[in-house]
């Protein structure tokens, strides 16, 4: 008899993805859905998807799922936590809905130090709505709105969010990782899984950046986008751990 050594996860549903082909959601989706399996937490969860182009989330995850407003979903992730605190909370956000409009909404969350866990998808680039210039959009970096590159002294430089949350004493674990690569998926698995870990031992905010890949709104095919993260996006956005309470308290 065959032994099963891979299958979907059980809080992944059966529609096929709507997303481009080689976008990243797919493989973060998954990871998502593996932890919460793996943790036995898929009957306790609740995410709250963003606009943008997981606005769809709800079709694909076997868990409650709400739509919140552009850019607040930490904000209605705090009242759904606050008022089942027993529950898993994430919010599922891009870098144009977490970064932009709900920046004030990311970083009070993070002040306070709600216990909500923050899946960040940084693509450089806002995906559902064409390919316009985002907060994370790199320096030269055509858009469909700076068609000539990025210029910081007129656009301003990029902002790196897990550096800024990590000043702050409200969150337990802020992790920047990416999909890129079967070692740094991995991580990015592992970075989840602690998050979720955190948020259930009542540490306060947890926050996992994954740098991820658009290659319709590039113009790149899924390899060359790969090798474009690889060769530009890590090293503006280095991958690592930004904040760790376990290491803290170990000191």
């Amino acid at each position: 008899m065959a032994k099963v050594i891979f299958e979907k996860p059980k809080a992944l549903g059966d529609k096929p993805f709507h997303y481009c082909a080689g976008c990243s959601h797919g493989v973060v989706h998954r990871l998502v859905c593996e932890v919460l399996d793996e943790l036995d937490l898929t009957g306790d969860a609740v995410c709250v998807e963003p606009v943008g182009c997981s606005v769809t989330a709800d079709e694909y995850f076997n868990f409650d799922v709400i739509q919140a407003a552009h850019g607040r979903a930490p904000a209605v992730a705090t009242g759904i936590k606050r008022a089942l605190p027993e529950n898993i909370v994430f919010t599922y956000q891009g870098d144009g809905d977490l970064a932009a409009i709900g920046t004030a909404e990311t970083v009070h969350s993070a002040a306070r130090g709600e216990n909500i866990t923050v899946i960040f998808i940084n693509n450089t680039i806002y995906g559902m709505t064409g390919g316009q210039m985002a907060p994370t959009s790199l320096p030269g970096q055509v858009t469909q709105t700076s068609p000539y590159g990025r210029d910081p002294k007129v656009q301003g430089y990029p902002i790196r969010v897990c550096e800024m949350l990590s000043s702050l004493d409200g969150p337990s674990f802020i992790a920047r990782c990416s999909v890129d690569s079967v070692a740094h998926i991995r991580d990015a698995k592992k970075a989840i899984k602690k998050a979720f870990e955190y948020q259930k031992a009542g540490k306060g905010l947890s926050f996992v950046e994954i740098l991820s890949i658009c290659p319709t709104n590039w113009g790149m095919s899924p390899k060359e986008a790969i090798k474009r993260l690889q060769d530009e996006m890590i090293s503006y956005y280095p991958l690592g751990i930004y904040k760790d309470e376990e290491v803290k308290d170990n000191e």
